[in-house]
């Protein structure tokens, strides 16, 4: 399969992704303003916070604030991240949020266990508890991820077979309690992934479910992000996760230079000027890369918005 989708979907993470690793405190207002500006993109998600410990992560304290401070939108779904029950409550308690349950398997033991202190059989095993709690909330379950699917800092390169093994868990955990994924997600969360593994995990995870969208959650970390996303696109992918101005990183991937995922704008070019279309107005979103730059007060590593896009260079020369 190497056809290009027509289009595809990206959830922008960058408002959590980027502000919840950030040395200095980000002012709440701050945080606001680029999520409003964020929704006048025509990004269709935007994930705002996070509702986790607030000594882990401390710059995550004003969750509440920031959501209860947004200007929503119509069309658009502001989502938060959770990994507890407490965390969901409070989600739940804005009122503002759009609520989706998902399942998490880790394809990396020491991974799992350097970050949530559980074993494999652990994990899995919480996952009816976690889908018991959705669904006592009326949310429904229709997305699994899939951590570390690429490869891990603590423990190397992973089987693709180990990736597809831990989707037919998550799948058959979900199918018992009467939930049907419909969304699969994969993590290189580490930055692992290269094309050539990109093509290989999801061909054997698409194989094996036929039946199901893929999503690519990619980390820049080594360069390879882009690189990695056209791979994605070139088997199929629809559904991508970046962040604006490519704000972020994993705070627990023990790496100095861990990167944060796929610049938003970076990303939106490429596919623009292929004919795969993003629903984003491009220049707007170089608008919010550059004001994400000003809040956090230091160089980003997105490129588009010190370059430009090309429809506005073709504009000047016509």
């Amino acid at each position: 399969m190497s056809d290009l989708p027509a289009s595809i979907s990206i959830k922008e993470e960058g408002p959590r992704e980027g502000f919840q690793i950030e040395k200095k405190a980000i002012p709440t207002e701050q945080k606001i303003r680029l999520v409003d500006a964020l929704s006048d993109t025509g990004l269709d998600y935007i994930q705002v916070t996070s509702f986790v410990h607030l000594e882990k992560v401390p710059g995550m304290a004003d969750a509440e604030a920031v959501v209860a401070g947004m200007t929503p939108r119509p069309g658009v779904r502001y989502a938060g991240l959770w990994l507890n029950q407490r965390g969901l409550e409070r989600a739940i308690a804005t009122g503002r949020l759009y609520l989706e349950g998902k399942l998490t398997l880790y394809a990396s033991d020491a991974f799992l266990k350097k970050n949530q202190n559980r074993t494999p059989d652990q994990q899995l095993a919480a996952q009816p508890e976690l889908i018991r709690m959705y669904q006592a909330h009326g949310i429904p379950v229709r997305t699994g991820f899939v951590t570390a699917a690429f490869g891990c800092n603590f423990e190397g390169d992973v089987e693709p077979s180990r990736v597809v093994d831990l989707v037919a868990q998550m799948r058959s955990v979900a199918r018992d309690m009467g939930e049907d994924l419909s969304l699969i997600g994969l993590g290189d969360t580490m930055a692992w992934a290269t094309p050539e593994r990109i093509r290989r995990v999801v061909g054997m995870v698409r194989d094996a479910n036929p039946d199901v969208e893929l999503s690519l959650h990619l980390h820049d970390t080594r360069g390879l992000g882009l690189a990695n996303a056209y791979a994605g696109l070139q088997m199929g992918v629809r559904h991508f996760d970046a962040a604006v101005a490519g704000l972020g990183g994993c705070p627990f991937a023990a790496h100095a230079g861990a990167a944060g995922n796929i610049c938003t704008e970076d990303f939106v070019l490429m596919c623009e000027e292929m004919g795969v279309a993003t629903g984003v107005d491009l220049e707007k979103l170089i608008d919010c890369a550059r004001l994400a730059e000003e809040i956090v007060g230091h160089p980003l590593p997105g490129k588009v918005k010190a370059g430009g896009s090309l429809s506005a260079l073709r504009r000047r020369l016509s």
